[in-house]
């Protein structure tokens, strides 16, 4: 091996070990094409991403049904007071691994995200009890489109939203609900690969706040113009 190939093979390593990726997982599984960054100084807990999420996946505005979860504690000062539970797309992901029934799938067609197929799932939780987050990436909700079948959901960034309001959908090449309706910025978008060790890789970069601002009374959930883009009409 000359010297220009062991720097190659070398810098490789180098940059998955920084990234938290094995070989092996890069082998095994193509990255996704998109990641979920979040800031809880800037969150407000106003909840609009989880009704967006239910509304553009579900056609309702649930926050049972929504992918994307906002955890409150009263009990912790702030900024632990607050936490935002979203799937990592991990670039090793073990929910993939591990399901009996190969309902997580590294979808090709949606720039390698990582998605359930509920044709598939059996609602066993093993997925949950993979994930090494917490909270995890992936809730068990019953589906009554289909006799109250237990089944998992988790996010894909919109790639199957069947009341997405734009043309072009979602995914990573689309648009996310819980980015476009976000009041105060705290949720963004990345192409980048974050890093996967810990929570630092998927906190979103931004201005410094050492004080969530005061929520004002009164105000809309969802800020203009969200509630026109919007529709409940199923896409075909």
């Amino acid at each position: 091996m000359d010297r220009r190939q062991f720097l190659k093979v070398t810098g490789t390593v180098v940059f998955l070990a920084g990234t938290g990726c094995s070989l092996m997982a890069a082998d095994r599984y193509p990255p996704s094409d998109g990641y979920i960054l979040v800031d809880t100084k800037k969150c407000q807990g106003c909840v609009s991403c989880m009704l967006a999420c239910s509304l553009v996946h579900e056609g309702v505005e649930s926050q049972s049904l929504s992918r994307i979860q906002i955890i409150q504690n009263s009990f912790e000062a702030f900024p632990d007071d607050l936490t935002i539970g979203q799937c990592r797309q991990c670039v090793d992901p073990v929910c993939v691994a591990v399901c009996p029934e190969r309902a997580l799938t590294v979808n090709p067609v949606f720039g390698n995200v990582r998605m359930v197929d509920s044709s598939k799932c059996i609602g066993c939780g093993s997925c949950i009890e993979a994930c090494p987050f917490t909270p995890g990436g992936v809730v068990l909700i019953s589906d009554e489109n289909d006799n109250g079948k237990t089944i998992a959901r988790k996010c894909d960034l919109c790639a199957n939203t069947p009341y997405h309001w734009d043309e072009t959908g979602g995914g990573p090449d689309g648009k996310q609900a819980c980015v476009e309706v976000c009041p105060v910025k705290a949720i963004k978008f990345t192409k980048e690969i974050p890093v996967q060790k810990g929570d630092r890789g998927y906190l979103a970069v931004g201005t410094p706040v050492t004080q969530r601002p005061p929520h004002r009374p009164g105000r809309a959930v969802f800020p203009h113009p969200v509630p026109r883009l919007y529709s409940l009409s199923r896409k075909s």
